[in-house]
């Protein structure tokens, strides 16, 4: 685990080095701008469940460390968590369990010109990173002394995830829509009997009032106990529903309701099938 994370940070450093010193300043203006719907982008989020005692949040960002003079090529870097938070008395949030994600990634914006397709620009992104996640003391009992529902977990409790993977999207985008497909491959997994691909698709549209719908569908595999390794594929939505601060001056800044329906977003849970509904915040940095 160690080695994997030293030689991914090395090539971080390695690719940084490379770069000509007048063009790397740093900017969390994204020359490819990161997915709106998707749950496990980057971001800042506080999203309460609505029916249940949970709380979502993320804290993270994508940053373009280079992009060259004609804004049609970057490199940059990911750093995100997402936590699952219990809601408790007294203003009490204990984790039960979180995941952390590092990498880089290389895009590309190219303007479609006299295009017969009703779209007026192309983008892409390849993003290589690694990702764990953990168990956190909301999920401990001291006074038993024992983990919560440790008859659940197929693995037992604690339990090693571990994730290396390259995600590829392409993108194709107007000035009120944007459609998207995607493909992730693990390179290397733990546990080790995880099918290595998975599919991806959305959709996002502006609406009147500064009001935006956007889809994330994702195809990801289910894992089967009795097999001890996933045997098939489950469709996974979330779809949101927001409206940008703008008229207040707070454009970054976006209210939001999301359903969520499929595989959790967390590791400690990727075998659980899961439906609920989210109100919070989320800000665009």
């Amino acid at each position: 685990m160690l080695k994997k994370i030293t030689s991914l940070l090395a090539v971080i450093l390695l690719t940084l080095s490379s770069i000509p010193a007048a063009q790397s300043a740093p900017t969390l203006d994204t020359l490819f701008e990161p997915l709106v719907a998707d749950p496990m982008e980057p971001r800042i989020a506080v999203m309460p469940w609505l029916d249940d005692d949970y709380l979502q949040l993320d804290i993270g960002s994508s940053a373009d460390l280079y992009q060259n003079d004609d804004g049609t090529m970057a490199f940059g870097i990911d750093f995100g968590t997402w936590s699952l938070l219990q809601r408790s008395s007294n203003f009490k949030f204990p984790v039960d369990a979180i995941d952390y994600m590092f990498g880089v990634n290389f895009s590309m914006k190219q303007q479609l010109e006299e295009s017969p397709l009703p779209f007026d620009e192309f983008s892409a992104r390849i993003r290589l990173s690694h990702i764990s996640a953990h168990f956190e003391d909301g999920h401990y009992d001291e006074e038993a002394g024992e983990w919560m529902h440790e008859e659940a977990c197929p693995f037992g409790i604690p339990f090693t995830y571990s994730r290396e993977f390259i995600n590829i999207l392409l993108a194709l985008s107007a000035e009120d829509y944007r459609v998207y497909l995607g493909y992730q491959y693990l390179w290397h997994t733990i546990p080790d009997e995880i099918n290595r691909h998975s599919l991806q698709a959305g959709v996002e549209l502006s609406t009147p009032g500064n009001t935006y719908l956007a889809a994330d569908f994702k195809l990801l595999p289910v894992w089967d106990n009795d097999l001890e390794k996933t045997d098939s594929f489950k469709g996974t939505w979330n779809l949101q529903a927001g409206w940008r601060l703008t008229a207040i001056g707070a454009e970054n800044v976006r209210i939001a309701y999301n359903y969520f329906n499929g595989m959790s977003r967390h590791g400690m849970y990727f075998y659980n099938d899961e439906s609920y509904s989210t109100l919070g915040v989320i800000v665009d940095l």
